[in-house]
C-alpha cells in the first residue's frame, strides 16, 4: 500500500471459486460454501495505479486487509454486494454497507444497464476503459467445478498451474473490471443522485444481509409432495390420451381433433377455457386440460428454490434487487421470486391445516381434502416465518398508487374519498353514471364497472386496456368499452391534463433544454445525455439520450423486455405510471427508514408492503430500581401508524397503511 496521503476511495474488484452455482443460489449461499475461496483481489487508490494480488499464492497483505475495514476509506466496486458478501467471508470481519459505493446501482439509477460491460458501451468509454470480453470463459474455466475427464485427468476443478497463460489473462481481466469501473463511476459522479438513496442502499443491504427464516420442514415436504403430484398427473395425462409426449402442443391438437373432431387453434388459458365449454360430451380431454392446468403451475418451484438459495440458519438472503426496476426505482426480486407470489384464497383455518397436513408429511388426507396443487401454490408464502419466540407484522399501504395519482394531479373528488371512506370503486362508478353518493354497494354490477375502469384506465388506456384486464370475462359487453373510458376520462379531468401536461413538458424539455416545471413538484431538466424528472422526495428519474423522432414520437434509450438495451417509445400517461410507480416507492422507501431506525427490523418487503420480525414479548430488566425494555415488541396498529405518517415533502397526500399479525407469513 503505498505511504503518501491517505486514500479517499478504495475501487475494488474480486475473482472468486466456489462449488455452489452463484447465478441459481445467490451469493449468500454462494460465500458460505465450505470450498469457497477469493481467487484474486484487484485494486486501486483513488486514481493512482492498479494492482491485482494473486491469492492462491500469498495470503491477503496486512494493510489492504486493513484498508477493506477502515471506515474512512470508501470501498466502491460493480454490484458492491458481492464484494461486501465474499470479503466479509474471507476476513470472517463485517463490511458495513455504510463504508461502501456501489458503481452498479448509480448506473441504474442514471437508467443505464446493471451490467459493467453493457454500460460501459452506452457511455462510449475508450476500448482500454472497457470489461474484457473473455470474461465469462475464464470464470467457467477457473472459478465453476469442471467436468472430469480422461484428458483433464479425473479433475473436478481447473487450477492455475493447469494454465498459467489463461491464469495471466483472467489476472488482466480482474485488474481491467478495475479500470472499467473506476472510469464508469468518474462519468456518472457527474450527475445528481439525491443523498437519501445512499442511505435506503444502506437500509436495503441490511435487510437483505438479515434474510428471512424458511421452514425447512414444510419447503423439503412440500417440494416432493410437488414431484409426486406432477410425476402423478404426468402418468395419468399419458394414459388418458395415449401421447408419446403430452406436453407437445403439435401432438395434444391432434389428439383433440381425433377425439372431438373440434380444431383447437391454441392451448394459452383463455381458449383452453373455450374449448371445455364446448367439449362436455368428453371428460377424457376435460380431464387431460385439467391436468394440463395443474402441470402448467409453475409458482411451486419457489421450494425448491428455497432449499436451493437457504443458508445454513435456514435464513434466505439476498431476495431483493435496489433499484432493479431501473424506470421508477423500485425493487424487484431476486432467488426466491416473491414478488409474484399466489395470494391465499383459502379461509385461514383450511390454510392451517393444509399447512400441517405438508408439514407433516400427509399428502394422502391433503389429497382427500383439497385439490392438492392449488394448495401447494397458496402455501408458498406460509413457508417463510418468524425466528422462535418472534412474529410477523405485515404492514402495507391501502391503494397507494391511486392516491398518490389523485394528489399529483389534484383530483379533489379523488382526494375527499381516500380522506375519508377509501372506497374508491364505489365512489369512481358514482362519480362516472351520476349516481347519489352512496348508492353504489359492494355486489353491485356498477361497483364491478366502476372497479375496472379503476385499474385498467389511470394511465391512458383505453378499450385495449380493459380487455386486458379482463374486462369481457367479468360481464362487460363489448359495447359498453368505449363510454365506459369515456365516462371514466371525463370523471377525472384533472388526470386526464396531467397526462397531457407531463407529455408536453417533455417534449419542450428534450426539444429546447430548457427546465420544465409542473404541479406537485414535478420538474423535468436535461443534464448532459438524460432527460431527468424531478419527483417530490427531489430523487430524479432518468431517460437516457431523449429525442422526438420522425414520427413526433418521444424516443429514449433503456433496457427493453428481452434484458437487451435498445431505443423505445414513451409518452405523457406512460410517464404519468413511471412517476406515480416511483413517487409510490418513495413513500415507502421513507417508511422503511422510519421502521429501521426505531429499531423495527424488516426481513423482506414485497411491492408496497414491508414483513417485519418482532419479540412476542418485550424483555424487561431493571438496573438501579428502573425499569427497562430490551428489544421491545411493537403491535401492528404501532406499526401501521408509523408507516402512515404524513411525509414532509408530500403534504396533502392522503396515506393510510393497514397492518397484522401472523405467525407465519400470509395475506390478511
Amino acid at each position: 500500500m503505498e505511504t503518501t496521503k491517505k486514500p479517499k476511495i478504495m475501487s475494488v474488484d474480486i475473482e472468486t471459486y466456489s462449488s455452489v452455482d452463484l447465478s441459481r443460489a445467490g451469493v449468500y449461499k454462494y460465500a458460505e460454501s465450505p470450498d469457497f475461496e477469493i481467487l484474486l483481489l484487484s485494486y486501486a487508490f483513488d486514481e493512482r495505479k492498479v494492482y491485482t494480488l494473486d491469492l492462491t499464492r500469498a495470503p491477503l497483505q496486512k494493510s489492504i486487509a486493513q484498508a477493506l475495514t477502515d471506515p474512512e476509506i470508501t470501498k466502491t466496486a460493480w454490484n458492491a454486494n458481492f464484494e461486501r458478501t465474499c470479503l466479509a467471508r474471507y476476513l470472517g470481519e463485517p463490511m458495513p454497507p455504510e463504508q461502501w459505493d456501489d458503481t452498479m446501482i448509480r448506473s441504474a439509477e442514471l437508467g443505464l444497464p446493471m451490467s459493467l460491460a453493457a454500460a460501459g458501451a452506452v457511455l462510449g468509454l475508450p476500448e482500454d476503459k472497457r470489461k474484457l470480453q473473455e470474461g465469462r470463459s475464464l470464470i467457467q474455466y477457473f472459478s465453476k467445478p469442471c467436468k472430469a475427464t480422461k484428458a483433464n485427468g479425473g479433475r473436478t476443478r481447473n487450477l492455475p498451474e493447469h494454465d498459467l497463460e489463461k491464469w495471466d489473462h483472467y489476472k488482466a481481466y480482474n485488474a481491467q473490471d478495475v479500470e472499467t469501473e473506476r472510469e464508469i463511476r468518474k462519468q456518472l459522479t457527474r450527475y445528481h443522485i439525491e443523498k437519501s438513496e445512499r442511505t435506503l442502499w444502506c437500509i436495503d443491504q441490511r435487510i437483505n444481509d438479515r434474510g428471512v427464516l424458511v421452514d425447512r420442514q414444510l419447503a423439503e415436504n412440500a417440494a416432493q409432495a410437488d414431484a409426486d403430484i406432477k410425476n402423478a398427473l404426468k402418468t395419468e395425462a399419458k394414459r388418458i390420451s395415449g401421447l408419446e409426449n403430452p406436453n407437445s402442443p403439435v401432438q395434444i391438437k391432434r389428439w383433440i381433433r381425433e377425439k372431438t373432431g373440434t380444431e383447437v387453434e391454441s392451448l394459452d388459458k383463455r381458449v383452453i377455457g373455450e374449448v371445455r365449454d364446448q367439449l362436455q360430451d368428453h371428460p377424457e380431454v376435460s380431464r387431460f386440460l385439467d391436468i394440463r392446468s395443474q402441470l402448467a403451475i409453475t409458482s411451486t418451484a419457489k421450494y425448491s428454490k428455497m432449499l436451493e438459495c437457504m443458508g445454513a440458519d435456514d435464513r434466505v438472503r439476498g431476495i431483493s434487487q435496489f433499484y432493479g426496476a431501473s424506470r421508477t426505482g423500485r425493487w424487484s426480486g431476486r432467488n426466491v421470486q416473491l414478488q409474484n407470489l399466489k395470494q391465499n384464497k383459502m379461509p385461514d383455518e383450511d390454510l392451517d391445516i393444509a399447512r400441517r397436513l405438508v408439514r407433516d408429511g400427509d399428502t394422502e388426507a391433503l389429497g382427500l381434502l383439497y385439490d392438492p396443487a392449488q394448495a401447494l401454490s397458496e402455501l408458498i408464502r406460509t413457508a417463510f416465518i418468524p425466528k422462535p419466540g418472534y412474529k410477523f407484522i405485515v404492514s402495507d399501504f391501502s391503494a397507494i398508487e391511486a392516491r398518490v395519482l389523485a394528489w399529483l394531479a389534484d383530483e379533489s373528488w379523488r382526494l375527499d374519498v381516500f380522506n375519508g371512506s377509501g372506497k374508491i370503486y364505489e365512489a369512481s362508478a358514482e362519480k362516472m353514471f351520476n349516481l347519489p353518493p352512496g348508492s353504489v354497494k359492494k355486489g353491485d354490477p356498477m361497483r364491478q364497472k366502476g372497479k375496472i375502469a379503476e385499474l385498467a384506465l389511470g394511465y391512458g388506456g383505453s378499450v385495449g386496456a380493459l380487455k386486458a384486464m379482463g374486462a369481457l370475462e367479468m360481464g362487460l359487453q363489448e359495447n359498453e368499452l368505449k363510454p365506459l373510458v369515456d365516462s371514466w376520462r371525463a370523471a377525472n379531468r384533472q388526470i386526464t391534463k396531467l397526462w397531457w401536461a407531463v407529455d408536453q413538458a417533455a417534449r419542450l424539455c428534450i426539444k429546447t433544454k430548457f427546465t420544465q416545471e409542473l404541479r406537485s413538484g414535478i420538474r423535468m431538466r436535461m443534464e448532459g445525455m438524460f432527460l431527468r424528472i424531478g419527483l417530490p422526495s427531489g430523487r430524479e428519474l432518468s431517460y437516457a439520450k431523449p429525442r422526438i423522432d420522425e414520427e413526433d414520437r418521444i424516443t429514449f434509450e433503456g433496457m427493453i423486455q428481452n434484458g437487451g438495451w435498445g431505443r423505445q417509445d414513451t409518452y405523457g400517461p406512460k410517464l404519468v405510471e413511471n412517476i406515480v410507480q416511483a413517487v409510490s416507492r418513495d413513500c415507502l422507501a421513507v417508511s422503511m427508514k422510519r421502521l429501521e431506525e426505531m429499531g423495527i427490523p424488516i426481513v423482506f418487503h414485497v411491492h408496497d408492503e414491508v414483513i417485519c420480525e418482532v419479540p412476542e414479548a418485550s424483555t424487561i430488566f431493571y438496573a438501579d430500581g428502573v425499569q427497562y425494555y430490551e428489544d421491545p415488541t411493537w403491535t401492528a396498529a404501532e406499526i401501521a401508524e408509523i408507516m402512515g405518517r404524513p411525509i414532509e415533502w408530500a403534504p396533502g397526500l392522503p396515506l393510510r397503511a393497514d397492518a397484522y399479525e401472523c405467525e407465519y407469513y400470509r395475506k390478511d
